[in-house]
């Protein structure tokens, strides 16, 4: 009975480790929550922090932005992000790098037209000195449920 019980404690803790964040899959969640928040609220140095310099940023529509026109794009308000939702979140280490996907829901601004985002995402996060940088990103739209 003693081993059997022991053996249930041990499958119940493997089980909760393997669900259980890496300290890397929590950074990488904040740094995407940040970036949410800097999508409504834009912020210039904000914003800088959290890109790398060599960011590559695809739009749904098939634009492509380097980290000073994405930052500017945001600042200016030409992309105006009303409200964001990020939904159906997988996030995925290898070692510095970290591959992000979720759909995004929100309505818009842009040049003073209001309208609607439901897009697909994936994102490619890496860690430099410490601290995880937004390096690439391309959206793509959703196909309506069928």
């Amino acid at each position: 009975m003693k081993k059997i019980l022991c053996l249930i404690g041990f499958c119940f803790i493997v089980s909760m480790v393997s669900y259980a964040q890496s300290a890397d899959e929590k950074q990488v969640a904040a740094a995407l929550e940040n970036l949410r928040k800097l999508l409504i609220d834009p912020d210039k140095a904000a914003l800088e922090a959290i890109t790398a310099t060599d960011l590559s940023y695809g739009h749904s529509n098939g634009r492509i932005e380097d980290k000073a026109t994405f930052v500017e794009s945001l600042v200016s308000k030409k992309f105006d992000f009303v409200t964001v939702d990020l939904t159906q979140h997988s996030i995925k280490i290898l070692g510095n790098t970290a591959i992000v996907r979720h759909n995004l829901s929100g309505d818009t601004n842009d040049g003073g037209k209001p309208g609607h985002a439901n897009i697909g995402i994936m994102q490619i996060w890496q860690k430099q000195q410490g601290k995880w940088k937004l390096l690439a990103r391309q959206a793509f739209k959703l196909l309506p449920p069928a």
